[in-house]
């Protein structure tokens, strides 16, 4: 019999967890939980993005008081949010659906000014600021550049690593399935590996070997405190979000992989996947070298990762339905992460299923701290009685 090719909708056994298809959740930030508390909020919008057998990442979340680069994002580091984090979690995994939570720190990526305990500067592998390329967003709704962080002293980063790992222990405790660690997109661990950021002489810098050191440390700890199938690790070599530069992304990326290979062999036991942005997911994709590559090139990068790990593989940035089926029919990826289109359609699975319209994304909405509008107001394909909702934003 001749084998069944794989599906975006097809089953996909990860790990432990069984899942019916394999649209994802992406992990996006929306800062509803004011205070750093999840709430009901929170749980009503994860709640309406479950499906039976399908997979949701949580938003960044912070892992100490010193990890928020955003107002109103969720902690995962003292008993209250655990608690806070509980019927959330519960909801969604009433609903048959399995849920990771982020570990995030953004390192650099931050601002004293209210975003972090006393007005501490941010901590990063360097000194230097980001760029005024970025804006920092503040609590008052305004955009600032981001201020000079404090170069960090390698004698502090088991501290780090221990947050990490505190904080993977706490998502346990709160029910989650797993973990995802966040090291992309211009925050902590990506500010090590990059060296167009990291300039550091020490065994935290330099080489790519010293370069990826601090996230097979905070990989390492969390692997021994939960378990490697409950462990999930998000990179992004190409992408230059917050100046997250390398001269190299296709050999940085191997080297973590490389890594993240010994490890699930050392402790005899596959992670629960790797997950990689694809380029496009910002508009200055790189090549190996740097300058700006074509969609052909950035998917043969993303190819070659892909081949390189052995373990499930996660992919996002940018994908539309068509790109995602392709992306599965051709090995390309395990399972498909989905973002923006996800933050719109909370019935995206099934509107994929279907090829039905898709509302349109109100970006001016993303990071506001209304509990409804923008976040959980979005209408489904059918009403409650099963008759087509009235679409308002095609």
């Amino acid at each position: 019999m001749a084998e069944t090719k794989a599906s975006l909708f097809s089953p996909y056994k990860m790990g432990q967890c069984n899942l019916s298809h394999r649209v994802v959740l992406a992990p996006m930030t929306r800062c509803r939980a004011v205070g750093a508390m999840p709430n009901s909020a929170l749980g009503e919008y994860y709640e309406q993005r479950a499906t039976d057998g399908g997979f949701l990442i949580t938003e960044g979340t912070m892992i100490s008081p010193y990890s928020a680069g955003f107002p109103h994002v969720p902690g995962i580091f003292n008993t209250e949010q655990v608690e806070a984090w509980k019927p959330v979690v519960h909801k969604v995994r009433a609903k048959g659906a399995v849920i990771f939570c982020q570990l995030w720190h953004v390192g650099r990526a931050s601002h004293p000014a209210e975003l972090q305990p006393a007005g501490a500067a941010p901590i990063s592998s360097t000194d230097k600021p980001i760029s005024k390329r970025w804006r920092v967003l503040l609590p008052n709704g305004k955009y600032e550049i981001y201020p000079n962080p404090r170069k960090l002293d390698a004698h502090e980063l088991p501290q780090i690593v221990h947050q990490y790992r505190q904080s993977a222990i706490n998502a346990i405790e709160a029910g989650f399935d797993g973990i995802e660690i966040h090291g992309a997109h211009g925050y902590l661990l990506d500010q090590f590996m990059k060296d167009g950021i990291n300039e550091r002489t020490d065994e935290y810098g330099g080489s790519l070997q010293n370069r990826c050191k601090l996230i097979i440390q905070v990989v390492q700890a969390v692997v021994s405190a939960i378990g490697a199938d409950r462990v999930g690790v998000r990179i992004s070599p190409a992408i230059d979000h917050l100046d997250a530069m390398d001269s190299n992304p296709r050999s940085l990326g191997l080297a973590v992989i490389d890594r993240l290979n010994k490890l699930q062999s050392d402790c005899g036991s596959k992670l629960a996947y790797l997950h990689i942005t694809q380029p496009r997911y910002t508009a200055y994709g790189q090549t190996e070298s740097g300058r700006p590559g074509s969609e052909d090139e950035e998917a043969q990068l993303l190819r070659t990762w892909r081949n390189a790990y052995q373990g499930t593989f996660i992919c996002s940035g940018g994908f539309t339905r068509e790109l995602g089926i392709q992306a599965v029919a051709e090995g390309d990826a395990d399972l498909v992460a989905y973002g923006r289109l996800f933050i719109s359609n909370p019935d995206l699975v099934e509107r994929l299923k279907l090829n039905a319209p898709l509302n349109k994304y109100v970006r001016a909405t993303f990071y506001t701290h209304d509990p409804v509008v923008g976040y959980t107001d979005y209408p489904f394909l059918q009403s409650d009685a099963g008759k087509p909702a009235t679409i308002s934003r095609l």
